[in-house]
């Protein structure tokens, strides 16, 4: 069982979504391009943006509690590069010290996450990059109706957000850097500020969000070859290749073709 709720207004500027689980056992959780904060079974922890999928190892019936951070807002919410966090599950206690450990004794006191989470909020909103910020809309602008299954319209299986396993959408394309120069900065410059923000680099993070588009919409594909194309992928053997790199599993297994 799986739910999610909007932040409290407070938290919406660095917050994309609260979120409960019921875990059903050790499951797989392939890349998404999220951070989460996340707390249940002893543990309060950060789960770094992901590169490759991992397995779960909570026990069957645990519940637990999260934030899921906006693209980009992590790294300002938790005061350190997204890519120092990649591929990584960080305690809070080891990643704010003092201060960690106390909030994690309060959250798994029963003290509600966003609520403990506001003060830093406050602190660290204004630090989230107006270029990153650019750089991500143009990247979601490009994936909204950018892609769908032939014959059913552009967008029509835009996801809703869910589990970790299927959250962001997107395609590829030639990407640019929207505006750098305006804001003083040089593109190589852009490419460092979204790394060190989002936890990889746009190139990743594209596959990452085409990745997630071919789940979205594997449910209205009727092969893998239409699947491919649907989700922007050059040909059926590129779709396998991500696939395999990303998730550990063949496309059949994955998306059940």
């Amino acid at each position: 069982m799986y739910s999610e709720s909007p932040p409290p207004r407070s938290l919406r500027r660095l917050v994309r979504c609260r979120w409960e689980s019921a875990e059903p056992g050790p499951k797989r959780i392939v890349p998404d391009g999220c951070v989460d904060l996340v707390a249940g079974a002893g543990q309060v922890f950060v789960a770094g943006p992901d590169t490759t999928a991992w397995m779960s190892a909570f026990p069957p019936g645990a519940r637990l509690r999260g934030l899921r951070f906006r693209p980009g807002a992590a790294a300002a919410m938790l005061g350190v590069g997204a890519d120092e966090l990649r591929d990584s599950r960080v305690s809070l206690a080891d990643l704010w010290n003092r201060r960690g450990a106390t909030l994690a004794d309060e959250i798994l006191s029963g003290r509600d996450l966003a609520d403990a989470m506001a003060g830093v909020a406050a602190e660290r909103a204004a630090a989230v990059d107006p270029v990153v910020e650019r750089m991500l809309a143009q990247l979601a602008a490009e994936a909204a109706g950018s892609a769908g299954i032939p014959g059913r319209g552009r967008g029509t299986a835009e996801p809703r957000p869910g589990t970790r396993a299927v959250r962001h959408v997107g395609q590829p394309s030639a990407w640019r850097p929207v505006g750098p120069s305006k804001a003083g900065r040089s593109e190589r410059q852009a490419r460092r500020l979204f790394t060190l923000a989002v936890g990889y680099g746009p190139a990743t993070y594209r596959r990452v969000l085409r990745l997630q588009r071919a789940i979205a919409l594997a449910p209205a594909a009727t092969t893998l070859a239409d699947l491919a194309v649907a989700a922007g992928y050059a040909d059926q053997p590129h779709l396998t290749r991500d696939c395999r790199a990303l998730t550990g599993l063949t496309p059949r297994v994955c998306f059940g073709k």
